[in-house]
């Protein structure tokens, strides 16, 4: 096959490839770098729940393709019917998640997407789960369900977070961030008055996200809650 042929195959396919993604890598005007999906156009909808999506640590630094690995980036660019705007930011390489970073994030992105604002959820593993405690406690009035997975945080902040829908997934045999991380905020949650939902995995180690991401389950449960 002639090489001008060859190229402009590969070309052809790469913009195949380009016009199937349903990510788009953005910039926000703070400089956090994220991926955006927005589902097809759903008839009579103005606006959509949003869907904030937290990764781990390993995916942090400045290549986007990194979150395709973990939890809803890995599955959206084949997904035209996910029922949330999905937000998925990249921490840099040489911090953590904090609020200091994250709360000026939200509020540039809901200013900027046709966003319900009485369904914002945030979900993130690791990492990320500690970022979801973290965020839902400094600004609980923003969101209307959380869903931490293998994170935890600071038990003695939860009051104000006592009456949000939480559901908490760990694995038992996690040996990077230990269950007793997750047990200690669920309890103290309970001894509030929450309702929140646990759910353990006795086999899984610290992957405890493939299998919760891989449940439609939880997008129903996310749907199911509105802001009071």
């Amino acid at each position: 096959m002639p090489k001008t042929y060859l190229l402009i195959i590969l070309f052809s396919l790469f913009l195949i490839d380009k016009m199937q993604a349903q990510q788009k890598e953005q910039s926000s005007k703070l400089g956090i770098k994220y991926l955006e999906y927005f589902p097809e156009i759903i008839e009579g909808k103005d606006k959509l729940p949003l869907l904030i999506f937290l990764h781990g640590m390993g995916e942090r630094g400045n290549d986007l393709n990194k979150l395709k690995v973990h939890g809803p980036p890995s599955f959206l660019d084949n997904k035209k019917d996910f029922p949330f705007i999905t937000i998925s930011p990249q921490c840099p390489d040489t911090v953590y998640w904090n609020e200091e970073i994250l709360l000026p994030f939200y509020e540039e992105i809901i200013n900027k997407y046709p966003i319900d604002k009485d369904r914002i959820y945030i979900t993130g593993l690791s990492m990320g789960g500690f970022g979801t405690w973290g965020s839902i406690v400094a600004k609980p009035n923003l969101f209307a369900a959380a869903a931490p997975i293998c994170g935890g945080g600071n038990p003695n902040k939860l009051e104000a977070v006592k009456s949000m829908p939480i559901w908490v997934f760990h694995g038992a045999k996690d040996n990077v961030v230990p269950i007793i991380r997750s047990q200690e905020m669920v309890d103290r949650l309970k001894k509030l008055g929450s309702k929140v939902k646990f759910t353990i995995y006795p086999k899984a180690d610290h992957n405890s996200w493939t299998i919760t991401y891989a449940n439609p389950e939880l997008y129903k449960w996310f749907l199911s809650h509105k802001k009071k």
